[in-house]
């Protein structure tokens, strides 16, 4: 039964959008569906090799960026080079970001994993800080805090059989929904792989982990690249999704939406992150139809603050462990005697 829960699941997503008519609605899940992407790279990181990463925005806006600049072309001038770069089309440019932030998250698995704990954090937070400034100020590049308009939304289609552009929320629903999927299966698949074995292992007891011959910065900047690149693709989503973007992507508040949304789900979870994006996604929007501004962030944190008073270990574990319980308990059938038993009868 439990094996069948996510076709379920994927079906009755897809099915969304044949009785959800109100586009709000719809333009809400597709936002809540891109940071739920996020949210599950981040768990990758947090949930299964136990490192925070609070600077996790910043290959979300490295992908942003680099998907949209590739999209629309740029002229810059380094080191007294003039470098000029033609518009190619949105598709590579959502490749080139994926591929861009994952080599991001390589450089900063290298340097960051030789420190742990909070040092490891204010790595993490200074790297995004440090995107973050060159989009502001690169105004050459990046148009700094005048924005990039008019990002291409995305193309796709296969030779022969023709192309379709995505400028309606239906396909990029259906887009969004195809890439968390595949996010789900490659986590999937890495966790029940040696890899994710080892990764589980550092983060229970690493020392333990590390005499069994396990290479720690190994391991976990693996994590750090397959994370930052799929955080990579969450943002070049979103980039031509919504066809503009400027510096305010970097803001530290999408990072601790994230961290909210793997925590309130349940970190180390596959489901966690999907179902803490899923509540956290819409709860603004829900909200937002009832009470004003203020209220809506209050009532947002206090959510949050219940979720996590009462079910500490997350929503999905929770779930888990009632199910668990509720299977423990169930009366077993009578076992039919053996033709042995029988006879000794």
């Amino acid at each position: 039964m439990r094996r069948l829960l996510p076709y379920a699941a994927v079906l009755a997503f897809a099915l969304v959008p044949l009785f959800l008519k109100d586009q709000y609605y719809l333009n809400a899940l597709i936002s809540a569906g891109i940071f739920t992407l996020a949210a599950m790279s981040l768990n990758l990181l947090l949930g299964y090799t136990g490192q925070l990463s609070l600077g996790h925005v910043a290959f979300f806006g490295i992908g942003a960026y680099v998907s949209a600049l590739t999209s629309l072309g740029f002229s810059v001038e380094i080191f007294g080079v003039q470098i000029t770069h033609e518009p190619w089309p949105a598709v590579v440019g959502l490749a080139l970001g994926i591929v861009f932030a994952g080599l991001c998250g390589f450089l900063i698995g290298k340097l960051a994993f030789r420190v742990r704990g909070a040092y490891f954090v204010i790595v993490t937070i200074s790297f995004a800080e440090v995107v973050r400034l060159v989009a502001l100020n690169w105004v050459e590049l990046t148009n700094g805090p005048l924005a990039l308009p008019g990002i291409p939304p995305l193309t796709i289609g296969l030779p022969g059989l023709g192309y379709t552009t995505l400028w309606t929320k239906i396909p990029n629903y259906y887009v969004v929904l195809a890439f968390i999927v595949v996010a789900y299966i490659l986590i999937r698949r890495l966790i029940e792989s040696p890899f994710g074995r080892a990764m589980i292992a550092l983060r229970e007891n690493e020392n333990l982990a590390v005499s069994a011959g396990i290479s720690v910065t190994r391991y976990l900047t693996l994590a750090t690249v397959i994370s930052g690149a799929i955080a990579g693709a969450a943002g070049g989503l979103y980039a031509h999704y919504i066809q503009i973007i400027d510096p305010q992507i970097f803001m530290f508040l999408n990072t601790v939406t994230m961290v909210i949304m793997v925590i309130a789900g349940g970190k180390g979870t596959l489901a966690g992150p999907l179902v803490g994006g899923l509540i956290f996604g819409l709860a603004p929007v829900v909200l937002r139809a009832y009470v004003g501004p203020e209220v809506q962030w209050i009532l947002y944190g206090v959510l949050m603050i219940l979720i996590v008073y009462v079910l500490p270990e997350g929503i999905v574990p929770a779930i888990e462990r009632w199910f668990g319980r509720s299977d423990a308990e169930a009366p077993s059938a009578p076992k039919q005697p053996t033709i042995g038993t029988e006879a000794r009868a």
